[in-house]
C-alpha cells in the first residue's frame, strides 16, 4: 500500500489530475490486478450475506416501497430485483435502489470502522445491477465488488465525514463507481470523470442518523448507488465532473470536510498490488448497528453471573467515543429512551440493545424489536438505568491499526441494589475475524437459512447456493442466476405514487 498525501490547492496552482486523489483511485480500478483466491471466496460470502439480509426484510415497508418503484422501470435486458422472479428485470440504476434498501434495512450485513463508518458490502448492489444488465460474468463482478471494498474501506481508514456530521455515503458513492469501472474495464480516465461526479453528487448530511431515525437510513446507501450508475453512464459519453473534488479550492474537502489547512493520507494498493480490503471487514451476526456487536455477545455472558436482573441498580458502559455519542447516552437523543421510537432508532440505542440482551439472552431481527417488546415495563425500567461513558482507553482501541489491538466493545459495571458489582469486558464480537467464533462459508450459509425460513423455499435456497458458490465459473450472461425469488403471491405491495406504469399494476394485481 502506498499513502497518497491529499491537501486543498488553490485554482491557481492547476492541480494535474494524476496528483489528484480521484484519478488515483481511478488508477487502482483501472489495475487489471488478478483477484486473489481468498478475496474471491469472501465475495461470494458477502453476497450471500447481502442476499441473506435482503430477503429477512423482503416486507417491510422501505423494502416494498422502494422495489415497487424500482418495478415501474422495467427494462427486458435489465436486472433482477430481490424477491422477484429473475425473468422480471428494470433499468440497473433502479435495481440498484431496490436493492441496496433491502439490504440496508435491517442493518445486519458487513462493516468497516476506522477513521468514519461504512457497511462495505453496499458497494455489491449497483455493480451487480450493471453486471447483470451488461452482461458481464462471475469473475469480472469479482473483480469488481474487490475495488468497490478497496476503495470505500480505503477511504474509511483515512477521511473522516462524521466529525464533520457527513453522512458515510459519500465515501460509499465513489466506490460504487470505481467497482463498475473495474467491472467494466473502464479507462482511468473515465473512471475518474465517474468517481468526481459521484462525490460531488453524494454529500449529505448526518441528520439522517440521529434524533428520530427514519426510513431514510436504509435508502441512503441505495440512493448513493443509483448516483453512482448515473454518474458511470454519463462518464462513459464523455461528460466531465468537478474537478479537483477533493483538492480544489471550493472542494468538499475546503469547505464540507477539515477546510483549507486539511491534510490526509489515503492508503491505496500501489500499481499490481492485489486488492485484499474485503478481508479487513467483518459481518454482524446481530441485526443490529455494529457497536453493538460485541456488546450484545457481553451481555449474553454476563446474564448468566446476574440471579436477579430485577436487582440491578444502574449498569454503565464504558466504551469508545463513537458507541458513546453515537449510539450510547453522550448522543443526548431522548428518543434513544423512547419506547414508542422507530426500529431504526432503537437499532441506534445501545441502552436499548444491552436492556433487552441481558433480559432475553437472545437476539431476534424481528422479535428484539417489536413494540410489545420495546414496551414491556421491565425493560423500560432497565433500559432507563443503562449509561454510557467514553473511556480513553476503548477509544485508543477503537482506532488502533493492529488488528490484535483494535476493538469495538466495551467494558460493562452492573450495579446491583445489594451493593455489589458485576463486570466484564469484550474487544471484539465473536463473529470478528479476531472474535470467539469467526465467521466462514458455513454460518454464511446458516445466516441466510435462518433469515430466509419461511420467506424463500429450499429448492430456490439450493439454486442460489450452488450459483453463488460457483461464482467465478460462471459464464457472462448468467449473473441473474444469483437473484433470489420468492414464492408467487408472497410480495407485499406498498402505496401507489408516481414511479407506478399500467403494467406495473396488472403484474402486482396478478402476484397478489
Amino acid at each position: 500500500m502506498k499513502l497518497h498525501d491529499v491537501k486543498v490547492h488553490p485554482s491557481r496552482s492547476a492541480l494535474p489530475r494524476e496528483d489528484q486523489l480521484a484519478w488515483k483511485i481511478a488508477a487502482v480500478a483501472a489495475d487489471r490486478v488478478p483477484v486473489e483466491r481468498d478475496v474471491a471466496a469472501m465475495v461470494v460470502n458477502r453476497i450471500i450475506d447481502n442476499a441473506a439480509v435482503a430477503l429477512a426484510a423482503i416486507n417491510r415497508r422501505p423494502v416494498v416501497s422502494a422495489r415497487d418503484m424500482a418495478l415501474g422501470h422495467a427494462r427486458r435486458d435489465g436486472a433482477s430485483v430481490f424477491g422477484v422472479p429473475a425473468a422480471r428485470r428494470v433499468s440497473p440504476e433502479w435495481a440498484a435502489w431496490a436493492n441496496g434498501t433491502a439490504v440496508r434495512e435491517l442493518d445486519m450485513h458487513d462493516t468497516f470502522l476506522a477513521q468514519d463508518y461504512s457497511h462495505p458490502g453496499d458497494t455489491i448492489p449497483p455493480i451487480l445491477a450493471v453486471a447483470q444488465t451488461m452482461q458481464k460474468s462471475g469473475r469480472e463482478l469479482i473483480r469488481g465488488i474487490a475495488t468497490g471494498y478497496e476503495i470505500q474501506i480505503d477511504l474509511v481508514r483515512a477521511i473522516s465525514l462524521h466529525k464533520h456530521k457527513i453522512d458515510h455515503i459519500a465515501h460509499l458513492c465513489p466506490a460504487q463507481a470505481a467497482g463498475i469501472g473495474t467491472l467494466l474495464r473502464l479507462p482511468a480516465a473515465t473512471i475518474y470523470q465517474a468517481v468526481q461526479q459521484a462525490v460531488h453528487v453524494s454529500f449529505t448530511t448526518r441528520q439522517s442518523r440521529k434524533g428520530e431515525i427514519s426510513s431514510w437510513k436504509a435508502f441512503a446507501p441505495a440512493h448513493a448507488g443509483k448516483l453512482a450508475i448515473e454518474a458511470v453512464d454519463r462518464a462513459m459519453r464523455g461528460e466531465g465532473a468537478p474537478s479537483p473534488i477533493y483538492e480544489g479550492e471550493d472542494s468538499v474537502v475546503a469547505w464540507m470536510l477539515d477546510g483549507p489547512d486539511a491534510r490526509y493520507r489515503v492508503p491505496l494498493p500501489e500499481p499490481g498490488e492485489p486488492k485484499r480490503a474485503i478481508l479487513t471487514s467483518f459481518t454482524k451476526e446481530h441485526s443490529a448497528e455494529y457497536q453493538s456487536q460485541a456488546l450484545i455477545d457481553l451481555a449474553f455472558r454476563l446474564r448468566a453471573r446476574i440471579a436477579d436482573l430485577r436487582a440491578i441498580e444502574r449498569v454503565v458502559l464504558h466504551t469508545s467515543h463513537h458507541t458513546h455519542a453515537v449510539i450510547g447516552t453522550g448522543a443526548n437523543d431522548p428518543q434513544k429512551l423512547d419506547p414508542n421510537a422507530s426500529r431504526e432508532t432503537l437499532d441506534h440505542s445501545i441502552m436499548y440493545i444491552l436492556a433487552v440482551a441481558l433480559q432475553d439472552g437472545r437476539w431476534h431481527h424481528v422479535d428484539s424489536y417489536a413494540r410489545s417488546r420495546a414496551r414491556r415495563p421491565d425493560t423500560v425500567e432497565l433500559w432507563h438505568r443503562i449509561e454510557t461513558r467514553e473511556d480513553p482507553e476503548w477509544e485508543r482501541r477503537y482506532h488502533a491499526t493492529d488488528p490484535d489491538e483494535q476493538a469495538f466493545g466495551g467494558r460493562l459495571e452492573v450495579f446491583m441494589r445489594d451493593g455489589t458489582t458485576i463486570e466484564d469486558e469484550l474487544a471484539v464480537a465473536n463473529a470478528h475475524p479476531h472474535g470467539a467464533r469467526p465467521f466462514g462459508r458455513d454460518d454464511y450459509i446458516r445466516k441466510f437459512r435462518s433469515l430466509t425460513e419461511g420467506i424463500v423455499s429450499a429448492r430456490e435456497a439450493g439454486r442460489f447456493f450452488e450459483a453463488v458458490q460457483d461464482l467465478a465459473a460462471l459464464p457472462a450472461g448468467e449473473l441473474h442466476r444469483l437473484n433470489v425469488a420468492v414464492p408467487a403471491g408472497r410480495l407485499a405491495a406498498g402505496k401507489p405514487g408516481i414511479f407506478q406504469g399500467k403494467q406495473h399494476e396488472r403484474d402486482r394485481d396478478a402476484e397478489r
